[in-house]
């Protein structure tokens, strides 16, 4: 009985938040890296250097990372319906707000505000999870949607690039002013169903029965006792836990590639020379699709077996050697290979991170763990456009550049490999005291 009671939950706790999960993160994602679309005409327009391109790509982790933590214990607070909803209110609105930069200085803060903006969406989103999948079903629920974010650069590719080339001119405006503002208004419009018909929690559901409801909270119950949740604990001692700081170090080196290639991907592809702007975006695509694939595979893996670590470590050595091939590759054709290869492996560790980040800790404690292992992680969006772009500026080529991501590749793989993701020793005593109150 109780088995069918947690197919029946699960399948529609499922089929009930995943689809709205997957639209945010779609376009969450398409408002971050569009800019990569738009520079293939917005850089000329503007007369911004690969330099100049690189450093706004970078300044939006820094308004990122000044919020990231602020606004997860926000959420908290005020609840995930509400915050998530103003988050994509606000970033819908200045992600359009893009289309009319006029110089660097106008497009740097536009940038540094869209980061603002957006602050806290993510881990705001994996802390929500906690609160509807249990344990062993969140890698393949972290995975349903953060897929989207493949799919928002092989949709997304296509259809920006398209736009460009035929909404050029139209009422006296750029193809990629238009493209920013046809990609922002969605976000807003999300942003207002989300308020409207999200659910906070497992009770709040009139979509499921009692019995449904019931046995969703005692599972989440138990596993937030496991961890010792039930207690306070302070922002110190989240802070002072070694496994957010391996696990941040770990994913932003991942971060630099992450970022690093996929905001540079269409000028790479470009210069391979002799396509238009429309086929760049079609072969954009490809990368990002081969990593919906990896991302499936993996977290599918990872949930089976149980192993985080060893997986995490096998994507992002694998992502290394492709990246490097890519580098070294005597022909376009093979470059473009590796890139794709590269897009494979990558990705698929974003589903294990946050599945991990998550499992540390749940309630306000969660919020903060999850928040802090993000804001440290964005040193690696920080790196990556900048430093391919001032690479780009002072050799001409984009090999370095490459070469540069694969080693922050290695050392997130050798992170993986070695940090430890078990529970704390305070966490361990009051799993155990937990245990033996259920025992009585």
């Amino acid at each position: 009985m109780t088995d069918a009671i947690e197919q029946s939950t699960m399948r529609k706790v499922f089929k009930r938040l995943l689809p709205l999960l997957f639209a945010m993160m779609f376009f969450n994602y398409l408002d971050r890296i569009n800019i990569g679309f738009a520079a293939l005409e917005m850089n000329r327009d503007l007369g911004l250097t690969p330099s100049v391109f690189g450093f706004a790509g970078s300044i939006f982790f820094v308004g990122y990372m000044l919020l990231e933590v602020p606004s997860n214990l926000i959420l908290h607070r005020v609840g995930a319906r509400r915050w998530l909803a103003r988050i994509l209110i606000t970033w819908g609105t200045v992600a359009a707000l893009n289309a009319f930069v006029f110089n660097a200085p106008s497009l740097y803060a536009v940038r540094f505000l869209l980061g603002i903006m957006e602050a806290g969406f993510l881990p705001g989103v994996a802390v929500y999870l906690t609160k509807w999948f249990p344990e062993r079903y969140r890698a393949r629920a972290v995975g349903g949607y953060i897929i989207a974010g493949s799919f928002a650069a092989i949709i997304g590719a296509p259809a920006s690039t398209t736009l460009m080339t035929y909404a050029d001119g139209l009422l006296g405006l750029a193809g990629w002013q238009w493209m920013f503002i046809l990609e922002g208004v969605p976000a807003i419009l999300l942003g207002l169903y989300t308020w409207r018909a999200m659910s906070e929690r497992p009770t709040e559901a009139g979509w499921l029965d009692e019995q449904e409801k019931r046995w969703l909270e005692q599972t989440l119950e138990a596993e937030r006792r496991a961890l010792g949740e039930t207690r306070h604990v302070s922002f110190w001692k989240v802070a002072g836990d070694g496994r957010v700081w391996s696990l941040a170090c770990m994913f932003g080196c991942a971060l630099v590639g992450i970022y690093g290639l996929f905001l540079w991907l269409p000028q790479i592809i470009k210069g391979f020379g002799g396509l238009s702007n429309i086929e760049v975006g079609f072969m954009s695509a490809v990368p990002p699709l081969a990593g919906v694939l990896g991302t499936f595979l993996i977290s599918r893996s990872s949930d089976r077996s149980g192993d985080r670590k060893k997986h995490l470590a096998f994507v992002y050595a694998m992502s290394a050697l492709a990246i490097a091939a890519s580098a070294l590759a005597t022909t376009p054709v093979l470059a473009y290979l590796m890139l794709c290869a590269t897009g494979l492996f990558i990705y698929a560790g974003n589903s294990l991170f946050w599945s991990l980040a998550a499992s540390f800790r749940t309630g306000a404690a969660g919020a903060a763990t999850i928040a802090l292992i993000n804001t440290i992680a964005q040193f690696g969006g920080l790196l990556g456009p900048w430093s391919i772009g001032l690479v780009r500026s002072s050799t001409g080529s984009f090999k370095l550049a490459l070469l540069t991501i694969a080693g922050f590749l290695v050392i997130a793989t050798l992170i993986a490999l070695c940090m430890r993701v078990g529970p704390r020793a305070d966490q361990q005593e009051t799993a155990d005291g937990a245990l033996r109150d259920d025992a009585q």
